[in-house]
């Protein structure tokens, strides 16, 4: 099983905002707004390594730092 925690810098916060929302259908706006500011936030728990790397990816591309465990 594969997680992943992302810490945003805030210098991309609403690029990272909609990454979330993106991964994470069911993420409201305010939901997503809150995980990016409670960081490190998981983002993925029991996911498989390739949604896990997919996320990631995106959340990089939106200017976030990602940690995978």
């Amino acid at each position: 099983d594969d997680y992943g925690y992302f810490d945003n810098n805030r210098s991309n916060k609403i690029a990272v905002i909609k990454a979330l929302r993106e991964i994470n259908q069911n993420l409201t706006l305010m939901d997503a707004k809150n995980m990016t500011e409670a960081t490190p936030a998981e983002v993925l728990k029991d996911a498989k390594a390739e949604d896990v790397k997919s996320a990631s990816e995106k959340l990089k591309a939106a200017g976030a730092t990602v940690e995978l465990k």
